[in-house]
């Protein structure tokens, strides 16, 4: 995940400078920022265990297991961290929370299925026609989203979505604390609005 590269570099005694520069998202929260670096290991070893298990004349069906199980706990991950910053969206760009709306609802489409055994949207179930992810061989990937929507979501691709949203974003993408998406507004405030 290229989101990794960012800490490729180890600063010794950074300034708030500094490290901002390197994980604009520290300044938004210290735990969303790790569980976003969590997500990108993840995504790292579903890749490799993905090209493992398709690369041999045999499946190594032992590693795509590992994959379907990790891209499983990602799939919640990435949804709750993506739905978090979208609720505070006053902490962030008018660009970047344009970049999260899209996001949001392609993951949500995939979790739903995985993780309520739901059609979104719907108090209907999801068809058992396939395993929760099922295995696109072709492509040494995993469909992740209802066997039954018209177009797939690739374990691939969604990742690579959530990579080139979180590596796109820079110390100006990120305006405030977690804590000023709580804050209630003044009597002031309200007044003017």
């Amino acid at each position: 995940m290229k989101y990794r590269d960012r800490f490729q570099k180890t600063l010794i005694n950074p300034t708030w400078e500094e490290v901002v520069a390197l994980e604009p998202l520290i300044a938004f929260s210290y735990y969303l920022a790790g569980r976003v670096s969590v997500l990108s290991s993840f995504g790292d070893e579903i890749i490799q265990n993905l090209d493992k298990g398709f690369s041999a004349p045999c499946i190594d069906a032992d590693c795509i297991s590992r994959a379907e199980s990790l891209m499983w706990f990602w799939l919640l991950g990435a949804y709750e961290v993506v739905r978090t910053m979208h609720q505070a969206k006053v902490c962030f760009s008018e660009r970047l929370v344009q970049e999260l709306v899209p996001l949001k609802k392609t993951l949500a489409s995939a979790r739903m299925p995985a993780a309520k055994m739901e059609k979104q949207g719907k108090k209907e179930a999801v068809t058992s026609n396939r395993s929760p992810a099922g295995w696109d061989i072709a492509n040494r990937d995993l469909l992740v989203n209802d066997p039954e929507d018209r177009q797939d979501i690739s374990a691939r691709w969604i990742m690579s979505e959530f990579d080139r949203v979180f590596s796109s974003i820079t110390e100006h993408d990120v305006v405030a604390h977690h804590t000023r998406a709580y804050e209630k507004p003044s009597a002031e405030s309200q007044l003017l609005h």
